[in-house]
Protein backbone atom coordinates (compact mmCIF):
# COMPACT_ATOMS: atom_id res chain seq x y z
CA UNK A 1 0.00 0.00 0.00
CA UNK A 2 1.26 3.10 -0.67
CA UNK A 3 -0.29 6.90 0.25
CA UNK A 4 0.48 10.30 -0.99
CA UNK A 5 -0.88 12.30 1.65
CA UNK A 6 0.58 14.98 0.27
CA UNK A 7 1.09 14.62 -3.24
CA UNK A 8 4.80 15.31 -4.76
CA UNK A 9 5.60 18.92 -5.46
CA UNK A 10 2.44 20.39 -3.56
CA UNK A 11 3.20 24.12 -3.23
CA UNK A 12 2.13 25.08 0.27
CA UNK A 13 1.83 29.04 0.90
CA UNK A 14 -0.85 28.64 3.91
CA UNK A 15 -1.67 25.92 5.95
CA UNK A 16 -3.81 23.08 5.10
CA UNK A 17 -5.39 19.58 5.30
CA UNK A 18 -4.45 16.73 2.98
CA UNK A 19 -7.08 14.10 1.54
CA UNK A 20 -8.36 11.09 3.63
CA UNK A 21 -6.95 7.79 2.99
CA UNK A 22 -8.65 4.32 4.30
CA UNK A 23 -6.19 2.37 5.93
CA UNK A 24 -8.67 -0.28 7.21
CA UNK A 25 -7.13 -3.35 4.53
CA UNK A 26 -3.56 -2.60 5.57
CA UNK A 27 -2.28 -5.87 6.56
CA UNK A 28 0.54 -4.56 9.08
CA UNK A 29 -1.06 -0.72 9.89
CA UNK A 30 2.54 0.02 9.79
CA UNK A 31 3.96 2.83 7.28
CA UNK A 32 7.13 4.77 6.38
CA UNK A 33 6.66 8.07 6.00
CA UNK A 34 8.69 10.19 3.68
CA UNK A 35 8.30 13.54 3.79
CA UNK A 36 10.42 15.50 0.94
CA UNK A 37 10.74 19.39 0.98
CA UNK A 38 12.39 20.46 -2.58
CA UNK A 39 11.85 24.46 -2.75
CA UNK A 40 11.70 26.99 0.20
CA UNK A 41 12.47 30.48 1.12
CA UNK A 42 14.13 31.80 3.71
CA UNK A 43 13.29 32.20 7.21
CA UNK A 44 9.84 30.05 7.28
CA UNK A 45 9.06 26.58 8.74
CA UNK A 46 7.05 23.99 7.70
CA UNK A 47 5.23 21.54 10.45
CA UNK A 48 3.35 18.27 9.00
CA UNK A 49 1.22 15.97 11.33
CA UNK A 50 -0.77 13.14 10.78
CA UNK A 51 -4.38 12.58 12.34
CA UNK A 52 -6.26 10.02 12.32
CA UNK A 53 -9.86 9.07 12.27
CA UNK A 54 -12.64 6.59 12.92
CA UNK A 55 -15.26 7.83 10.17
CA UNK A 56 -13.08 9.77 8.14
CA UNK A 57 -14.69 12.96 8.89
CA UNK A 58 -13.82 13.60 13.10
CA UNK A 59 -10.06 13.70 13.00
CA UNK A 60 -8.71 12.88 16.22
CA UNK A 61 -7.58 15.73 18.94
CA UNK A 62 -3.92 15.31 18.69
CA UNK A 63 -1.66 13.99 15.71
CA UNK A 64 -0.73 9.98 15.59
CA UNK A 65 2.65 11.57 14.06
CA UNK A 66 4.21 15.25 13.82
CA UNK A 67 7.19 15.28 11.97
CA UNK A 68 10.47 17.26 12.84
CA UNK A 69 9.81 21.02 11.63
CA UNK A 70 11.29 21.87 8.89
CA UNK A 71 13.32 24.73 7.75
CA UNK A 72 15.50 23.90 4.56
CA UNK A 73 15.10 21.40 1.22
CA UNK A 74 15.60 17.57 2.02
CA UNK A 75 14.51 14.43 3.37
CA UNK A 76 13.13 13.19 6.81
CA UNK A 77 11.73 9.30 7.18
CA UNK A 78 9.60 8.24 10.49
CA UNK A 79 7.40 5.34 11.10
CA UNK A 80 3.84 5.43 11.94
CA UNK A 81 2.53 2.35 13.88
CA UNK A 82 -1.38 2.26 14.15
CA UNK A 83 -0.85 -1.76 15.08
CA UNK A 84 -1.89 -0.58 18.46
CA UNK A 85 -4.95 1.81 17.25
CA UNK A 86 -7.46 -0.83 15.93
CA UNK A 87 -9.88 1.97 15.94
CA UNK A 88 -8.19 4.65 13.37
CA UNK A 89 -9.46 3.83 9.80
CA UNK A 90 -8.79 6.77 8.01
CA UNK A 91 -5.29 9.24 8.26
CA UNK A 92 -4.75 12.80 6.48
CA UNK A 93 -1.62 15.13 6.99
CA UNK A 94 -2.08 18.63 8.31
CA UNK A 95 0.31 21.18 7.72
CA UNK A 96 1.01 24.80 9.02
CA UNK A 97 3.47 27.21 7.78
CA UNK A 98 5.59 30.33 9.87
CA UNK A 99 7.29 32.83 8.29
CA UNK A 100 9.51 35.96 10.62
CA UNK A 101 11.45 38.47 10.14
CA UNK A 102 11.61 41.31 7.47
CA UNK A 103 9.77 41.46 4.11
CA UNK A 104 6.49 41.04 3.28
CA UNK A 105 6.40 37.65 1.12
CA UNK A 106 4.10 34.81 2.22
CA UNK A 107 5.54 31.52 3.34
CA UNK A 108 6.38 29.14 0.87
CA UNK A 109 7.37 25.70 0.38
CA UNK A 110 6.88 23.17 -2.48
CA UNK A 111 7.12 19.49 -0.74
CA UNK A 112 5.05 15.93 -0.60
CA UNK A 113 4.79 13.10 1.84
CA UNK A 114 4.24 9.82 0.86
CA UNK A 115 3.98 6.65 3.21
CA UNK A 116 4.94 3.11 2.00
CA UNK A 117 3.53 0.54 3.76
CA UNK A 118 5.77 -1.49 6.06
CA UNK A 119 5.96 -5.06 4.44
CA UNK A 120 5.35 -8.21 7.30
CA UNK A 121 8.31 -10.27 8.64
CA UNK A 122 7.90 -13.51 8.26
CA UNK A 123 8.18 -15.68 11.64
CA UNK A 124 11.08 -16.94 12.88
CA UNK A 125 12.95 -14.57 10.09
CA UNK A 126 16.32 -12.58 10.83
CA UNK A 127 16.14 -8.97 10.32
CA UNK A 128 18.59 -8.10 7.92
CA UNK A 129 22.08 -7.15 10.22
CA UNK A 130 21.03 -9.44 13.05
CA UNK A 131 23.83 -11.27 14.08
CA UNK A 132 22.77 -15.02 14.70
CA UNK A 133 25.70 -16.90 16.66
CA UNK A 134 25.18 -20.83 17.82
CA UNK A 135 25.30 -21.82 21.12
Amino acid sequence: MKLNLIPYQTKMDAGGDGASFDVSASATRTFLCELTVADQIEQESLDVAIYGSTDGQTWTKNPLLKLPQQFYRGKTKLVLDLSLRSEVKFIRARWELHRWGRGAPLPMFVAGLELVEIPPMARGAAPKGTVVTAG
